[in-house]
């Protein structure tokens, strides 16, 4: 008798909705939509907003699965959450489209992005989520960019102490610091992360 056949897998029932079998994702969405819910729920604590958001995942789902934008690594749900976690901050983030610092260049618009004017716990949300991406986004350049961003905007040297500190010229330590900015804006395009802050 075969168990995976009568209780598959979140992998194999994602291959399955990939090779064309919708009802896949029915199974799926009752499988996990307990956790999903409640935990969307014990975030916004509104249940019209959780019906909202909870509807907005499994869309984003669909559609990221449709995509080939699913890599399977056993974590069918981590992924489904992190999807619903975007969406709150999101959420979040229009809400307080008024109190956010203008985004005159993509430098502030990525490093000083986290001042948002109310402490809440909603703010608190969204800048541990901001700080870690950028932390990880940070750790991925290469090493000549990811010194530069780390004196600039963590030990919060200028170009000319970064330049001396280095050992290159001003234009050298700006140009690191460009083409970090650039690598970072790709990677965030690249995974369609939620760093926009308008």
């Amino acid at each position: 008798m075969n168990l995976r056949k009568n209780n598959p897998t979140d992998y194999d029932l994602v291959k399955q909705y990939i090779d064309g079998n919708h009802d896949s994702i029915d199974v799926l969405i009752t499988r996990h939509k307990d956790r999903v819910y409640t935990y969307i729920y014990l975030i916004v604590k509104n249940h019209m907003l959780t019906e909202d958001l909870f509807q907005d995942t499994f869309i984003k789902v669909i559609r990221s699965l449709r995509l080939g934008k699913y890599q399977d690594n056993g974590k069918f749900l981590a992924w489904v959450l992190r999807i619903a976690h975007n969406l709150i901050i999101d959420h979040f983030r229009k809400e307080k489209q008024n109190n956010t610092f203008s985004k005159d260049d993509y430098e502030l618009d990525i490093f000083n992005s986290s001042k948002f004017c109310d402490e809440n716990c909603e703010d608190d949300l969204i800048r541990n989520q901001i700080h870690q991406d950028i932390r990880d986004l940070v750790e991925e350049l290469p090493p000549d960019q990811r010194e530069v961003v780390i004196l600039r905007h963590y030990k919060d040297l200028s170009f000319k102490e970064i330049a001396d500190q280095t050992d290159v010229s001003i234009n050298t330590a700006l140009g690191r610091m460009r083409y970090a900015l650039i690598n970072m804006r790709k990677s965030i395009d690249d995974r369609n992360m939620s760093l926009t802050f308008q």
